[in-house]
């Protein structure tokens, strides 16, 4: 047992792993902009149920605290030799579902923090508006198919803002798990959206991570998705410097995010195979992937509409989750209709 003391019934791993021994080694270290061990695992002292139970204020702290940090890592990602590969290209995949009968929609998204700021759980209001003024900047310069209009949850229009929140274009207040870290402070202050003209590209700023790059479609079309994200991610990149660490990848606030923070979903009705679950969940097993209700994590499925993601992020790259992900969807698409 460390030194804080974790409610006896959590099972997070930042329990499980924060012996006495590294407690005391690491208690009364800080990070440069003053990241304390104690501040790191707040959310888990105080939500029982956390499973992680522990969140990064800068790049250091993945450093400063590796003693902890690492062992969470390697349990969660199942990885014991910490060298991510990135390789964020183009790709062209073959159609998965041609006659537009099981995928609705496809989504894919990638979490970034810029370099020289700290992380969003531990900002002040003053850190949180320079970066907005800089994602800004960076938003405005995207070109052709990119450009859009930022919102600010702050400033714009009331009214305006309610239409984009039934469109699921903004992000809400965090949870309790992010509020005991820290990185609801202020909110909604210096938090917003950028939203591209042909509504396929959005851009959360100051939500979890500074930013999530995310390309959309209601189409089954892979390529398409993850190509238009491939192109923002390097257009952003040309006025945005990101934090990047070469065992962990791309670095987040939340250690379950490290790696490629890539999630590559879709929504697809599979009618058959709800009523075959374990066939569904063995294909799920057999391509790494991962499932979660129709309206997201802790929903509920309906309509026999699933969300199928891949589970893995650390320990592979960009287009090796995708071309993962279109394989298994292939097989789970085959399987429902030879049921």
């Amino acid at each position: 047992m460390s030194t804080f003391s974790f409610p006896e019934e959590s099972n997070s791993l930042v329990k499980k792993y924060l012996s006495q021994k590294i407690c005391k080694t690491l208690e009364q270290k800080k990070t440069d902009s003053g990241f304390t061990l104690a501040k790191a695992v707040n959310s888990g002292l105080k939500n029982p149920d956390s499973k992680i139970g522990i969140y990064a204020g800068d790049e250091q702290s993945y450093k400063t605290f590796s003693l902890i940090f690492d062992p969470v890592i390697s349990q969660y990602h199942g990885e014991k030799d910490l060298n991510h590969k990135s390789d964020i290209n183009e790709l062209k995949l073959s159609a998965i579902d041609p006659e537009k009968k099981y995928i609705q929609s496809t989504r894919i998204r990638v979490a970034r923090n810029l370099k020289g700021f700290n992380f969003t759980c531990n900002m002040d209001l003053s850190q949180r508006h320079d970066l907005e003024i800089k994602i800004i900047r960076a938003l405005n310069c995207l070109q052709k198919t990119f450009k859009g209009n930022y919102f600010s949850f702050e400033h714009d229009d009331k009214k305006e803002l309610k239409q984009l929140e039934n469109e699921n274009i903004l992000f809400h207040k965090g949870d309790r798990f992010q509020d005991a870290a820290g990185i609801n402070s202020d909110f909604p202050k210096c938090r917003g959206v950028y939203h591209s003209f042909d509504k396929k590209l959005m851009v959360w700023v100051n939500e979890e991570d500074h930013l999530r790059i995310i390309s959309l479609e209601k189409t089954s079309e892979f390529s398409s998705v993850y190509s238009r994200l491939c192109r923002a991610v390097s257009e952003l990149n040309k006025n945005l410097d990101f934090a990047w660490n070469k065992a962990y990848g791309h670095l987040s606030c939340c250690p379950t995010n490290i790696g490629t923070s890539m999630r590559a979903s879709v929504h697809v009705q599979l009618e058959k195979l709800e009523r075959k679950k374990e066939l569904l969940f063995k294909l799920i097993k057999d391509y790494n992937l991962q499932i979660r209700g129709t309206k997201g994590e802790k929903t509920k499925i309906e309509n026999a509409v699933f969300d199928v993601s891949n589970r893995q992020r650390l320990g592979i790259s960009e287009s090796g989750i995708i071309k993962n992900l279109h394989a298994g969807l292939m097989a789970i698409i085959k399987a429902e209709k030879a049921l």
